[in-house]
């Protein structure tokens, strides 16, 4: 019967100092609260806009159709102004040249050829942009259409009127 209580007492001790440090644990977590876990929920808010930027930046640094003469894939002019500005203008770390695949791999590798021609060309004070190929079309909207869009919107915008009553509910000055 001893033996019975002395392997009870071990058992309930050993139990007892988990409980307890459990306790405390929970304790001092309950203290802490929410110190610990601001700076995952900060990254978890900052991380979709930093895809969105991200994401932003690879479609402005794409060098798409439009940029290259057709068949031989060499740069046009506005290309060459595009990559100018990437190459020397962006910021330091979004310096990535995207060139949108031809179709064939002829083409492809005429238009990176291309555009590395065009960065080698240029004086460069900082970081040489990378130079990748990408499948991804940028969304554009074909300038006449943009343009449609901008004059009806001022064609239909209302003429401006004073009110005919203030605030207060007197006359106003337009009548």
């Amino acid at each position: 019967m001893f033996l019975l209580m002395v392997g009870m007492t071990s058992t309930a001790s050993a139990d007892f100092g988990t409980w307890l440090h459990n306790k405390k644990m929970a304790y001092w977590r309950n203290t802490a609260w929410p110190d610990p876990f601001n700076e995952a929920d900060a990254i978890q808010v900052v991380t979709p806009f930093e895809i969105m930027k991200n994401n932003g930046w690879r479609s402005h640094n794409t060098i798409g159709h439009e940029l290259f003469r057709a068949g031989d894939g060499a740069l046009l002019a506005a290309g060459q102004n595009r990559v100018r500005w990437i190459a020397t203008q962006s910021p330091l770390t979004r310096r990535e040249i995207h060139v949108l695949e031809g179709v064939n791999a002829a083409e492809t590798d005429a238009r990176v050829a291309a555009v590395r021609e065009a960065v080698a060309g240029l004086t460069l004070d900082g970081v040489e942009p990378t130079i990748l190929v990408t499948r991804s079309v940028p969304p554009t909207t074909p300038g006449s259409m943009a343009t449609k869009i901008n004059r009806d919107r001022f064609e239909n915008i209302p003429i401006p009127k004073l009110p005919t009553t203030t605030a207060s509910g007197q006359q106003g000055v337009a009548e």
